[in-house]
């Protein structure tokens, strides 16, 4: 790896709330900067589902996040280097994170085999053989050519042994050596990650191994894999006091509102998830008084807006009766809407939490969150 002063990222931390751990900072990456803390919109496979770039723009997606296993199974990292990296092949000229693969690997169960030197593992599109190593996904992600690459580790979901958290503890510290020897691109970041389920001297032990390798930004991983919320919020307790706080903090795969606001006064400035996305192809809008179910009966002569204070387009321009037939008549606009809306609603949630950082209000922000938000 590269010198730290040769990588590509500047963090900027410029206020800290008085009652949390909250802070409000600055990112600048090669393809621009944007304000933390800041939620990522989730692009898979080198699209966030149903946008175009044009719309992220105007919605104010600063960074979004791509997925390393299923591009390198398809189209494949060397097309992508071809037509001149992810921000070419998929026409977004913000910033890009890539994660690691690992997640989607170890998810495979049956399909994948690991040990220390990494994971044999089947397609689950063709069923064709792959062997990830941390040098391999180095490799790959220096060649889909994120602002942001995440180390190759070992997730241990929600519920395991305290053995399975520990063996899972001691790879991801090995493998994050390994990828900070192999990884030589000065203008992408190197982020490590730390495990340890909810184990919270394996969370220490996995904090104190990464931060000692010195990565440019450390995310925290396996807590949005089954965790309860009460053990995530304690985990995030803990590791606010082991991570350095001049370094940029993301917390891997967590999307739902009063989780952003809980990790936010933790200290996190990062977050991603398939939330929105996910939530609009089943037919459900995330709002400021909680989720709605857009397909329900209840919404069939319902000519209000999703969200009375959401000024996204599909606010501005449809109703939840006429989302609800879409959705009944199996519409493609359906899930282009209610996508519309999710991401703009996350997008502009991170961004009232960021003022009220700014201005010192964010107690009061979360309780006005609480007293109208049903959970």
């Amino acid at each position: 790896m590269i010198d730290g002063e040769d990588i590509f990222l500047d963090f900027k931390v410029l206020q800290i709330d008085g009652r949390s751990a909250a802070r409000l900072g600055v990112i600048s990456l090669p393809h621009g900067s944007f304000t933390t803390p800041i939620f990522m919109p989730v692009g898979t496979q080198a699209t966030v589902k149903t946008l175009t770039p044009d719309e992220l723009y105007a919605m104010g997606a600063g960074i979004i996040l791509a997925n390393t296993y299923h591009l390198h199974l398809r189209p494949g990292e060397d097309l992508i280097a071809k037509a001149g990296g992810l921000h070419s092949f998929m026409n977004w000229q913000k910033g890009v994170l890539t994660d690691s693969g690992g997640f989607q690997v170890f998810s495979l169960k049956g399909l994948r085999k690991i040990d220390d030197n990494g994971v044999k593992f089947s397609s689950h599109i063709d069923g064709s053989l792959h062997y990830l190593t941390p040098e391999t996904v180095m490799e790959i992600q220096q060649k889909l050519g994120a602002d942001i690459a995440m180390c190759f580790d070992e997730c241990a979901p929600y519920p395991c042994s305290f053995e399975e958290a520990r063996q899972a503890v001691r790879r991801t510290a090995l493998w994050a050596d390994r990828c900070r020897k192999s990884h030589s691109q000065s203008e992408q970041a190197l982020f490590g990650i730390i495990q340890g389920n909810v184990f919270a001297d394996l969370r220490e032990r996995s904090a104190r191994e990464i931060t000692d390798l010195d990565f440019p930004g450390y995310a925290i991983g396996g807590l949005s894999v089954g965790a309860p919320k009460e053990h995530m919020y304690s985990m995030l307790d803990l590791i606010d006091g082991l991570l350095p706080a001049e370094k940029p903090r993301y917390l891997m795969g967590v999307g739902a509102p009063e989780d952003l606001l809980e990790g936010v006064k933790r200290g996190i400035d990062m977050f991603d998830c398939v939330l929105p996305t996910r939530l609009a192809r089943h037919g459900t809008a995330l709002t400021g008084r909680g989720k709605l179910v857009i397909r329900n009966a209840v919404y069939a002569e319902d000519f209000t807006p999703v969200d009375r204070d959401c000024r996204c387009y599909t606010c501005r321009n449809f109703s939840r009766a006429y989302l609800r037939h879409l959705i009944k008549a199996e519409e493609m606009l359906a899930h282009r809407l209610l996508t519309i809306h999710n991401v703009s609603f996350l997008l502009q949630f991170m961004r009232d939490i960021q003022s009220a950082i700014g201005d010192g209000s964010l107690s009061d922000f979360s309780a006005k969150f609480y007293s109208e938000y049903r959970l």
